[in-house]
């Protein structure tokens, strides 16, 4: 997982350097993306109660949900998540063994976590999309052995690989999401009199049309769907692709079910992460703090 060290970055509000980061991380999740469409759908593990063996532990949540508990206990007690640019899906989790870092002040304080929908969305629409070949691969190898109906689709008992390559694309989301606050926060130290207004009003629509560029967004979606044809290819040992490997239904991934993730899902979500930011910066400000920032 790609991860900014804090204590030695200059300017981590640097709008190159976050694109550099944002850039990378499409990389982290299109490769964890391919390693999940290897595997079916195996939609049981999304829902709440349906291993007994978890509700024999007193755990009612998904397995999904369980495996995320248990990998964000351990990271907590390392203060995973005491770094500005990480944040759990799990609640409740315990404090850290070793003492906390000393960060330098990046963000203003705010208790904004998309991830319960990032949950959602990827549970809901992407895994079924990504994992569509895998799925049908296992239903014609089961009808072939006898096995027809309801039993021939989605479910290939790899409960335990899924759910952890899940985990990893959606830390890799949610990191993505997440460094909205870092774009608004670079944004508004760089021009704070055309945001201020917004925020006092508010003004929702007017803060996103501030963050938005639409060029950037056109470019992200055609390198990203560059990246995900060109990963989506088998190569030969000498490193070259191999001719129409990626064609007629024959890719490691779904091109357009990737750009799809970014294009309806991780954008719009940034951006309300960005907005939501932006809403609440002058909180706990006094009134002569805030008007410093539009003098």
């Amino acid at each position: 997982m790609l991860s900014q060290n804090f204590m030695l970055e200059k300017d981590p509000l640097s709008l190159e350097r976050i694109r550099q980061i944002l850039v990378r991380l499409e990389d982290t999740i299109i490769f964890d993306l391919i390693e999940r469409a290897q595997f079916a759908h195996n939609p049981r593990i999304y829902i709440r109660g349906s291993f007994q063996e978890l509700r024999d532990m007193e755990f009612d949540g998904s397995w999904l949900e369980w495996f995320l508990k248990e990998i964000e206990t351990f990271h907590a007690r390392a203060r995973r998540y005491t770094s500005p640019d990480e944040y759990p899906f799990t609640s409740d989790l315990p404090v850290p063994v070793l003492l906390p870092l000393a960060f330098p002040k990046i963000l203003h304080p705010n208790t904004i976590n998309a991830n319960p929908s990032i949950l959602s969305f990827y549970t809901r629409s992407i895994v079924p999309r990504i994992t569509r070949r895998a799925t049908l691969a296992l239903a014609a190898i089961k009808r072939s052995n006898g096995i027809i109906g309801d039993e021939e689709y989605e479910d290939d008992g790899n409960y335990g690989s899924a759910a952890t390559i899940d985990v990893e694309v959606l830390q890799a989301i949610s990191k993505r999401v997440h460094y909205g606050k870092f774009v608004s926060e670079s944004k508004f130290l760089a021009n704070p009199a055309a945001f201020v207004p917004h925020i006092l009003t508010p003004n929702p629509a007017a803060l996103e049309a501030l963050v938005t560029k639409p060029e950037v967004e056109r470019k992200l979606l055609q390198r990203l769907r560059k990246k995900a044809a060109t990963y989506a290819q088998e190569f030969s040992a000498d490193g070259d692709a191999i001719a129409n490997s990626h064609v007629n239904g024959s890719a490691k991934i779904d091109v357009d079910g990737v750009v799809e993730l970014y294009e309806s899902y991780i954008i719009p979500l940034t951006k309300e992460v960005e907005v939501d930011y932006l809403l609440h910066r002058l909180d706990g400000l006094s009134q002569d703090e805030i008007h410093a920032f539009v003098v």
